[in-house]
């Protein structure tokens, strides 16, 4: 049986915590299983070479800065390597280059093309551990690519893919996906398995434990994920993997908030075809991602458009509305909202779940600002201040702390 493990910067914070790894990748192979790791930079690693960047100029040349932060994970990966070999484990450490991946030539955001695992499959015919930086790869130039933050776990799911391994499992510091973040809700339920759907509704919508893009390719490829814990690590986790009969019977699986979001609102605005189109088209020039949008139309040949992006986004989102501040009566930005949102594939089969959502904020005296909807999904705007006691209505409401 071959197995894929991905241990974060959390699961290999210091030479203690890799140690840790070393022993529990030691158990899977003393118990005859193929193993290929892949592990993240140490905690704090990639932000700190990103100061060293940032000493010198504040927009250092992405292409240096990629083969700066890829580093990072070169080190862990050789740390472990040694660490296992100090423990009798024949181990050998690969970077991506070594590993065959290809990227684009995005720097900082690369996406796989392709993996030519030959190298990794001969090193796990002699029977060796084989250890990958994560995080990387190299474009068609040869030049040093990095995938975004998180793109350990999309190496990993892709290895696992082009591997065909048995097992994909991301080890993290929590032992699996829950109902909601237990911070904000201490009744929160770990979920035994949840959908590829549900879980890259519930990545989009800020649950921070899996990063949309790997569970997006793990869907394509369709590779099972389980999300462990690095510190409980033969304890059941959560397993992400096709949609099937025993999850639609489950009404709602989670409940997400994303505080980090802006309302935009633009009153007043020429209402005539292509608006939109070109509002929006500068906003995606400028790779403003784009959310929730309510359009009405006003009276006088006049529209008002009203839409959610990033809080992060919204200076840039300002600069990019400039332009239309005469042509338009009131240009209004909001930054004190949050995004609460209730998904589950059961919602596909029964009806009344958005008005036990509405009921449940109403008898909270939560006002909802804007609704979105999708067939797993239901997203609502409200005031920052009711944030995590929305969440904590709605998970009692829908009855997931039983």
């Amino acid at each position: 049986m071959l197995v894929v493990q991905k241990f974060g910067g959390t699961s290999v914070g210091g030479l203690d915590r890799i140690e840790n790894v070393a022993n529990i990748v030691k158990k899977y192979k003393e118990n005859g299983e193929d193993v290929v790791v892949i592990v993240s930079a140490m905690a704090g690693e990639t932000n700190k070479l990103l100061e060293y960047a940032a000493h010198f100029t504040k927009t250092p040349p992405q292409r240096e800065v990629d083969l700066l932060v890829s580093s990072g994970e070169r080190v862990t990966s050789a740390l472990l390597s040694i660490a296992l070999q100090s423990k009798g484990i024949d181990a050998i450490a690969l970077t991506g280059r070594q590993a065959g991946i290809v990227t684009t030539s995005d720097h900082m955001k690369a996406r796989i093309m392709d993996i030519n695992p030959e190298k990794m499959q001969k090193q796990l015919e002699k029977g060796k551990v084989v250890i990958v930086a994560g995080f990387q790869g190299i474009n068609e130039n040869g030049d040093v690519t990095t995938l975004g933050r998180g793109g350990s776990d999309l190496t990993a799911v892709a290895i696992a893919g082009a591997l065909k391994a048995d097992k994909c499992e991301i080890y993290t510091d929590v032992d699996g996906i829950y109902t909601t973040d237990p911070r904000i809700e201490p009744n929160a339920k770990k979920i035994d398995m949840i959908s590829y759907d549900e879980m890259l509704e519930l990545a989009s919508l800020g649950a921070k434990v899996m990063q949309s893009r790997s569970v997006e390719l793990a869907k394509k490829l369709n590779v099972d994920i389980e999300v462990k814990s690095s510190f409980e690590p033969f304890k059941k986790g959560t397993l992400i993997t096709k949609e099937n009969e025993f999850m639609e019977k489950v009404l709602v699986s989670g409940i997400a908030l994303d505080k980090n979001q802006a309302r935009v609102s633009i009153f007043g605005v020429e209402d005539r075809p292509g608006i939109s189109a070109e509002i929006f088209g500068k906003l995606a020039d400028e790779n403003i991602n784009v959310d929730m949008i309510v359009q009405n139309v006003g009276k006088d040949n006049k529209a008002s458009l009203t839409f959610t992006v990033p809080a992060t986004e919204l200076e840039m989102t300002k600069k990019v509305l400039k332009e239309y501040e005469n042509s338009s009566e009131a240009i209004e930005y909001d930054s004190d909202i949050a995004k609460v949102s209730i998904v589950g594939v059961g919602m596909k089969s029964h009806s009344g779940v958005a008005a036990e959502a509405f009921e449940t904020l109403a008898k909270e005296n939560i006002n909802i600002l804007m609704i979105s909807t999708s067939e797993i999904k239901i997203s609502m705007v409200i005031a920052e201040k009711y944030g995590e006691l929305a969440v904590r209505a709605l998970h009692t409401a829908y009855e997931l702390d039983k």
